[in-house]
């Protein structure tokens, strides 16, 4: 028993001096409890709202002062012209519109029935759906303050709307966010093994003596991986396409340059990741496990950035899925130019040159080692 006992204080003594051990005991658990505690959450909040008030009377401003008092929704700004709305949408800031007709508290005042309209920007159909029934929750609320519970008549006719996904499918919201995810890992784990590869073959050493610098090995590598990956990409895009239906209403060319580009960002990753691990396995559980999670979790994939706290919302800043998918739905389901994803495209450009940059230099010191 005395050995059996000296065995497991040496076994706990092993543990508490092992920092990766104690931080996969402790650690991950804790992060992941508080990330999905936040993050996996149904309640929507901060919905981007634009107004266009044809009518601005008390009615309108009561109603107004309903929807944004509620913690659901956030004042976006007031439109003036038809053709401001369509603007409002394509920025990406905007999820829904209301939309007064002229007159509208004057016919409420005379015992008429008064038209409004909420229109949806359905490119992401939870939100769409959700923003449409608190927003007709709070007008019949307010009707019903007006007129009474028991009154059988509507004197506010809320007409619905949505733009971008008319009919609602899921498939316009899952496809753009899996095609990041999976270009994302896939390109991540070419490369990531790659150079890992190349020290548990003994290999590295002959490309260490060779007159190539560091620069010109790490894009030597990446180069070929981005011709493949890109191969990937299409088939993928096609898949949407004709498989899901995805529609492509913005410009082809734009769409396959910001592939191409998006490519190349995760393969500079997975090219680090190469450069630190010590292993294939390590670097195989890097790609896969640390950046599956977050790219789920944090993109905007599954659940709207939004709700998450504003901690959340900076790291979710510095994944590269996250803007990647804001291009393809404009792109794909929008129809927007370059106009409107230069500053997504300029993020990812940075990241890229962020990641290739560290990948050389951490390449250059193991060539002085």
């Amino acid at each position: 028993m005395s050995r059996f006992t000296s065995l497991v204080k040496k076994e706990f003594n092993h543990i508490f001096r092992d920092r990766r051990t104690l931080l996969i005991l402790f650690g991950i658990p804790i992060m992941q409890i508080l990330i999905f505690g936040y993050v996996v959450n149904s309640d929507f909040k901060n919905i981007g709202i634009a107004v266009f008030d044809k009518s601005d009377d008390t009615h309108t401003r009561k109603i107004l002062t309903k929807v944004f008092s509620s913690g659901y929704f956030e004042f976006a700004g007031n439109i003036h012209d038809e053709e401001g709305i369509s603007s409002e949408f394509k920025t990406g800031r905007v999820k829904a519109v209301l939309v007064f007709e002229p007159g509208f508290g004057d016919r409420i005042d005379s015992g008429q029935q008064a038209n409004l309209q909420i229109i949806t920007d359905a490119s992401d159909p939870n939100v769409a759906n959700t923003a449409v029934g608190y927003l007709s929750g709070i007008i019949r609320n307010y009707q019903a303050e007006i007129v009474g519970p028991t009154v059988g008549q509507m004197m506010v006719d809320a007409q619905l709307r949505m733009v971008f996904n008319e009919n609602l499918i899921s498939a316009y919201m899952f496809v753009p966010g899996t095609m990041a995810l999976i270009l994302m890992l896939i390109s991540a784990l070419l490369t990531s093994i790659s150079v890992t590869r190349e020290k548990e073959l003994g290999t590295l050493e002959v490309i260490l003596v060779s007159p190539l610098k560091p620069s010109q090995i790490i894009i030597g590598k990446v180069t070929p991986y981005v011709l493949l990956a890109f191969c990937n990409g299409l088939m993928i895009l096609l898949l949407g396409h004709f498989v899901f239906g995805l529609p492509v209403s913005g410009s082809i060319v734009l769409l396959l340059a910001e592939l191409l580009l998006y490519i190349t960002l995760s393969l500079s990753v997975g090219i680090l990741i190469s450069t630190i691990a010590k292993s294939q396995q390590v670097a195989m559980f890097a790609s896969l496990f640390i950046l599956m999670l977050p790219t789920m979790l944090l993109s905007g994939f599954i659940f709207p950035i939004e709700n998450m706290p504003l901690a959340l919302q900076w790291l979710s800043a510095c994944l590269p899925p996250r803007w990647f998918i804001i291009i393809l739905k404009d792109i794909m389901l929008k129809g927007n130019g370059l106009a409107y994803v230069w500053d997504e495209t300029l993020i990812l450009l940075v990241m890229t040159a962020i990641f290739l940059f560290a990948a050389i230099r951490k390449f250059s010191i193991r060539l002085k080692v």
